[in-house]
């Protein structure tokens, strides 16, 4: 294991965890990474870089499938008993079924061998997008000059304390107005709560509950079950699913969407989430 690479100019920058046993292509693919600022550490099998990821806690995670010791879809089972870290699989294109294997694994998404560094980077900045508290800086640039294309939300300010991804946080104490004082504020309205037949989406704390229970969900998931909820009984197809939650505005691999459906339908219920064939899906409304 490589120790982390943290350029002086941009220390805020997303880490990165890379998993690749061919020594020409980790090397070849390390140095692309840090020319774009991001910090990078490296492992040569499956069961190194579980150890690598455990040490350093990157931000996310870069594996082939085929590893040694433990192969990447068994590597990624294993992260996701311990994180919602995005994860992002490289595969060979004449290996369609490690990418599906990898998806349902857990993977976020996947990226086709061999890429160019550029291709790399787009869809690992595609990826951090996805995930609710954003890096400080976006990997690339200097501090100061964040691209207009790094969206997401604003990285907490020092005083404040950022929430865990999906976990349950403190009730904050309600607000009491004055008898005496007219003009004291209102008490906080209450966070808006999707509610669907035992399923909830606070869209507040972006926390899903299912019959009270919480379950954690990856970004990419919570960002797809947003969508469904927001328009609760509306078909929404694949193309549309893949521009609003991948950000691919061109014909990507639906087996990307199709799997993480799954993924979604066996942590919120199996029938939530309806198939209509030679469309899409959509949210079912309660009866």
């Amino acid at each position: 294991m490589t120790p982390a690479t943290h350029p002086a100019a941009a220390p805020a920058q997303p880490h990165i965890l890379l998993v690749e046993d061919d020594e020409v292509i980790r090397e070849a693919t390390r140095m692309a990474l840090e020319r774009y600022g991001f910090p990078v550490s490296t492992a040569a099998d499956g069961l190194e870089g579980l150890e690598a990821f455990r040490a350093v806690r990157p931000d996310l995670l870069l594996l082939d499938v085929m590893l040694p010791l433990l192969d990447g879809v068994g590597l990624c089972r294993r992260i996701r008993e311990e994180s919602q870290l995005p994860i992002l699989m490289m595969s060979a294109r004449t290996d369609p079924v490690d990418v599906v294997s990898g998806l349902e694994a857990g993977a976020d998404d996947y990226v086709v061998k061999p890429f160019e560094s550029a291709v790399l980077v787009a869809r690992i900045r595609t990826v951090l997008r996805r995930v609710p508290v954003a890096p400080a800086a976006t990997a690339g640039a200097p501090p100061s000059e964040v691209p207009a294309d790094a969206s997401g939300p604003a990285a907490p300010s020092p005083s404040s304390s950022p929430s865990p991804s999906f976990l349950p946080s403190p009730p904050a104490a309600p607000a009491l107005a004055s008898p005496s004082s007219p003009s004291s504020p209102s008490p906080r309205p209450s966070p808006a709560v999707r509610s669907f037949d035992g399923l909830q989406v606070d869209t507040d704390s972006m926390e899903v509950r299912v019959d009270g229970r919480l379950v954690p969900l990856t970004p990419t998931e919570l960002r797809l079950l947003l969508e469904f909820t927001a328009a609760p009984g509306i078909v929404m197809e694949r193309s549309t699913l893949l521009e609003r939650v991948w950000d691919y505005e061109w014909g990507a691999d639906t087996r990307v969407v199709d799997v993480h459906v799954q993924r979604l339908r066996a942590k919120i219920g199996s029938g939530r989430i309806e198939t209509v064939r030679g469309f899409g899906y959509k949210l079912r409304r309660p009866a």
